[in-house]
């Protein structure tokens, strides 16, 4: 009686396993199909003040953008990146945008020997600048089981309120930051910052797991089923 009541409740888990991973299965598919609508769209210029309050991340997340204005690179900020192109970190630039506002620009990735801006000057675009990418919204606090250390200027996350205080941001700051991309032009083993690495391809394995744990409860089921006889 024992083996079958451990198996009942093993049978159920797995099937509640599968059914989650189905669940799984619809939300990514939706995701891959919303991201690949949106990056590959005209870009339309970002969200003002007045449309803040209704930045979602289901609705706004990965939208092609354009914001035209003046680079604060004195006040740009280094957050701790993993990429293809190895480990080091995402230049996140203030831009203040002419319709009066302030956007944090992640401009690209630079490895940790590059940090420098001295040794990349040629990356500090000066002057009026037109900026395409995608807006992504605000990471708060860090990375997993890594906050982020603003008194030590050691951040994980492009937590965007967080930046703009360690920065003396003033005046109305958008809630959401801009992976920028490439420039035309630009050379990506060259130019630093490197831009245009947003992870715009997902993984999709839920249809492997689901059949996965469906399989176990079938063969917990049979199990079962035998042992009774």
């Amino acid at each position: 009686m024992a083996v079958v009541v451990a198996g009942l409740a093993l049978f159920v888990c797995f099937l509640a396993l599968g059914g989650w991973q189905v669940q799984r299965l619809a939300w990514k598919i939706h995701l891959i199909a919303q991201v690949d609508a949106r990056v590959h769209a005209a870009a339309v210029p970002a969200p003002g003040p007045t449309r803040w309050a209704g930045v979602t991340r289901d609705k706004d997340q990965y939208r092609r953008v354009t914001v035209r204005g003046r680079f604060l690179h004195d006040k740009e900020t280094l957050v701790q990146a993993v990429t293809d192109a190895g480990g080091g970190f995402w230049v996140m630039t203030p831009l203040v945008d002419d319709r009066g506002f302030t956007v944090l620009i992640n401009r690209g990735f630079v490895p940790a020997g590059r940090r420098d801006p001295a040794v990349r000057a040629d990356g500090q675009v000066e002057g009026q600048q037109t900026v395409t990418g995608l807006l992504r919204i605000t990471e708060p606090k860090g990375g997993f089981l890594r906050a982020n250390d603003p008194a030590g200027d050691r951040w994980r996350s492009r937590d965007v309120a967080a930046i703009a205080r360690a920065r003396g941001l003033t005046g109305a700051v958008a809630p959401y930051f801009v992976d920028a991309e490439r420039p035309p032009g630009r050379d990506p083993d060259g130019d630093l910052p490197v831009a245009g690495l947003t992870v715009i391809r997902f993984h999709n394995n839920h249809l492997i797991y689901a059949i996965t744990w469906f399989t176990l409860a079938l063969m917990v089921a049979g199990g079962a089923l035998t042992t009774t006889k």
